[in-house]
């Protein structure tokens, strides 16, 4: 970026492109090992996302045997602890190969199967299917508060460390979107440096969400076991907390690849497609302010 080179950055952005990241036929990437090249979409196969699934079943799973082991004494809890660990590995492998095979790998060949556009498309998709994954635990605590309220006594939720929390958390997305507008500005100091800084805040976030967590579980006692609202409360906050990991994560590699200067005003795939995300979870993290925090006080 800063010499005037090319280089292989994102899966879609390389030579031959033009600025709208549409390649020409005669630009397509040839394959050899005698791959014909109407074959190309069609052999494109992944393992990965099943993996990914199967991880994240299994992670579902080993919280619900948990707490109905805790509370109707069905199952061990242990057991359901430990299949929640092997569902979080499982999880993140696969997370981490499809990431590898979809983004990283093909970055580095500075060839591509797939369009711009099309990654930002599955993006979009994946993000609606994941509204299904934090709606489905939202609907179990509005049952929940469809009967007497509040079902026990609660810890003050509602705190300055939530208030600090959120402010830190839009404060990142707010910096996501400047270092992005900054690099298709062609602006590489000032994406580093944003980006930089969305990453600390992120790990700040989480902090916090620990430091919470530390509060609550060890001086007010309460906990995945309390109720039903405790089930609710730390299945909201822990499955958004889970998110902003990978999406720390995400950041992180941002990082490590923008050093690398793999990103260019017509190489933006991946921030494209991770900005996106972000800004999914901070939205998440404002409903789930306004509904579990704010409303577990009215």
């Amino acid at each position: 970026m800063g010499n005037g080179a090319e280089t292989p950055g994102d899966p879609t952005e390389t030579s031959g492109s033009d600025v709208t990241g549409r390649r020409d036929a005669s630009d397509e990437p040839r394959h050899d090992l005698g791959d014909h090249a109407d074959h190309d979409e069609h052999e494109h196969r992944s393992r990965w996302p099943l993996v990914a699934a199967a991880g994240a079943g299994g992670l579902y799973a080993g919280f619900g045997v948990y707490l109905l082991g805790s509370v109707a004494d069905v199952a061990p809890p242990a057991v359901g602890i430990g299949l929640a660990g092997v569902g979080a590995v499982v999880l993140l492998v696969g997370l981490a190969g499809w990431l590898e095979q979809a983004f990283l790998a093909p970055a580095r060949a500075g060839t591509s199967h797939k369009s711009r556009e099309s990654y930002v498309d599955t993006t979009v998709l994946f993000l609606a299917t994941d509204v299904s994954t934090f709606g489905a635990v939202f609907v179990y605590y509005f049952f929940i508060r469809v009967g007497t309220w509040p079902p026990q006594e609660l810890p003050p939720l509602l705190s300055s460390l939530v208030l600090v929390n959120t402010l830190v958390l839009l404060s990142s997305s707010v910096t996501l979107h400047y270092a992005h507008e900054a690099l298709d500005h062609g602006r590489r100091r000032r994406f580093l440096g944003l980006l930089g800084t969305t990453l600390v805040l992120g790990v700040l976030f989480l902090g916090g969400q620990v430091y919470e967590y530390y509060e609550f579980v060890v001086r007010e006692g309460f906990t995945l076991s309390s109720g039903v609202f405790g089930s609710a409360f730390f299945g909201l906050t822990g499955l958004h907390g889970f998110h902003v990991t990978l999406g720390v994560a995400a950041i992180a590699i941002l990082c490590w690849r923008a050093l690398r200067g793999d990103y260019g005003t017509e190489r933006d795939t991946s921030v494209a497609t991770v900005s996106l995300y972000w800004h999914f979870v901070d939205a998440v993290w404002l409903f789930l302010v306004l509904v579990l925090y704010g409303g577990a006080a009215v």
